[in-house]
C-alpha cells in the first residue's frame, strides 16, 4: 500500500508564497522553498513540474483571494457606496493579509512567471483579468451610465491605482497602513470621481 503524501499541493504554494514574500520571487527558488518546507526538492517537483508553475500557482492564488473580496463590495446596491467600500478594502486586506499583499502590491504577474504558462493556468490568468475588467466596467456604467476610455480611467485609478499607492510604501516597509491611508483613499475617491461628473 503506497504511503499518503507527506507534503500536498496546498502546503507546497504556502511555503512558496512565504518565501517570495520575504525574498522576492526571484530568489524563491525550489531548494529555498524545499528549506522552508522541510522536505526534499523531490517531494515539490512530485506536485509541480516547475518552479515556474509554481510561482505562477503562488500568483493566481493571491490575486483570486483579493479579487473575490474587492469584486464582493462592487455588488453592494449603492454603487456610490460600493465602489469607495471597494477602494476601501486594499487597506484592510493587507492588514490582515501582510504575506500576500507583499505579493499582489509590490511584484507583477511576470515576476512569478517568465516562460509560457500551461494551458489551465493560462486561463485562469486570463480569466481574472477578464473579470476584474467586467467588474469596473459594470461599476463604471452603474455609477456614470457610460464606459467610455475617460470614464473607465476615472474610475481604474479611484478604485485601484490610487489605493495601490496609497499602502505600497507600506507593505514595502512591512508595517501595517496607518488610519490616514483610508482617508487619502476616500479623498482620492470623491475627488477623481467628482471630476468624472459623479455629484456628492
Amino acid at each position: 500500500m503506497p504511503r499518503p503524501a507527506r507534503y500536498d499541493n496546498d502546503q507546497i504554494v504556502a511555503a512558496a508564497a512565504a518565501v517570495a514574500a520575504k525574498h522576492g520571487p526571484s530568489r524563491a527558488t525550489i531548494a529555498r522553498i524545499a528549506g522552508a518546507l522541510s522536505a526534499p526538492t523531490g517531494s515539490i517537483y512530485h506536485r509541480f513540474t516547475s518552479r515556474d508553475v509554481l510561482l505562477g500557482e503562488v500568483w493566481l492564488r493571491t490575486v483570486e483571494k483579493f479579487q473575490g473580496d474587492f469584486a464582493a463590495h462592487l455588488k453592494a446596491p449603492d454603487a456610490k457606496v460600493a465602489g469607495l467600500n471597494a477602494a476601501r478594502s486594499l487597506t484592510g486586506w493587507v492588514r490582515k493579509h501582510p504575506q500576500e499583499a507583499r505579493i499582489l502590491t509590490l511584484y507583477r504577474s511576470e515576476d512569478f512567471f517568465a516562460g509560457t504558462w500551461p494551458k489551465e493556468m493560462s486561463k485562469r490568468a486570463l480569466k481574472l483579468r477578464a473579470e476584474m475588467s467586467g467588474a469596473l466596467r459594470s461599476f463604471c456604467r452603474r455609477l456614470l451610465g457610460k464606459t467610455d476610455r475617460a470614464s473607465m480611467s476615472a474610475v481604474t485609478f479611484a478604485l485601484v491605482e490610487a489605493p495601490y499607492a496609497a499602502v505600497g510604501k507600506y507593505v514595502k516597509a512591512g508595517e501595517p497602513p496607518p488610519p490616514i491611508a483610508n482617508d487619502l483613499i476616500e479623498a482620492t475617491y470623491h475627488a477623481v470621481l467628482a471630476v468624472a461628473g459623479v455629484r456628492w
